[in-house]
């Protein structure tokens, strides 16, 4: 089964555990458990599971598109875009920059999708969710419709919650206790 592989591989390849708190998170945060999901998400078989897992999580909502933040999302919507156009039901991927472009025509949302558009919001790991909230707001700025935010890994420390007072879902395709 595709979700299994992809679980012993995130084990093998992506997750450190320690005894004591010494990997910080992006929130500035100590943790035990360390996920670098770009070890998969950057691996040409762990890309496919990834994308056809993520995919098939995504098709019954019917976006038009997939992405979120640059740099973790970028590999899994450039994933999911390919794994769609094989299935026939191409989604396009597309990128939400840190900050709006200072020059051209100042987007933070770059790729093919237009206004009113339906997508879903990617991201590799989920802890507080403040990323995911940065590219809904982003998506929402540009006026496309979020349809909710689909991630590989939840870490299980707030981000559902903060992501559901957005008034959306977060889905993933696992949840840290799973992997531990």
């Amino acid at each position: 089964m595709l979700k299994d592989r992809l679980k012993a591989m995130i084990i093998k390849k992506c997750l450190k555990v320690a005894q004591e708190p010494i990997f910080r998170l992006s929130s500035g945060k100590l943790s035990r458990y360390y996920i670098d999901l770009k070890q998969i998400t950057l691996d040409p078989e762990g890309a496919y599971m990834v994308g056809k897992l993520v995919y098939d999580a995504i098709k019954p909502l019917h976006p038009q598109g997939a992405g979120g933040m640059t740099l973790g999302a970028d590999p899994i919507a450039y994933a999911v875009a390919f794994v769609s156009y094989m299935d026939g039901n191409p989604i396009k991927p597309f990128v939400v920059r840190k900050e709006k472009k200072e020059h051209g025509l100042g987007r933070q949302v770059e790729g093919l999708l237009k206004s009113g558009d339906k997508v879903v919001v990617l991201e590799d790991v989920v802890t507080t969710a403040s990323s995911s909230l940065k590219a809904v707001k982003a998506c929402r700025e540009a006026n496309l419709e979020v349809l909710g935010v689909f991630a590989i890994v939840d870490r299980e420390e707030g981000g559902r919650e903060n992501i559901r007072r957005e008034g959306i879902e977060l889905y993933s395709i696992f949840r840290l206790s799973e992997l531990l």
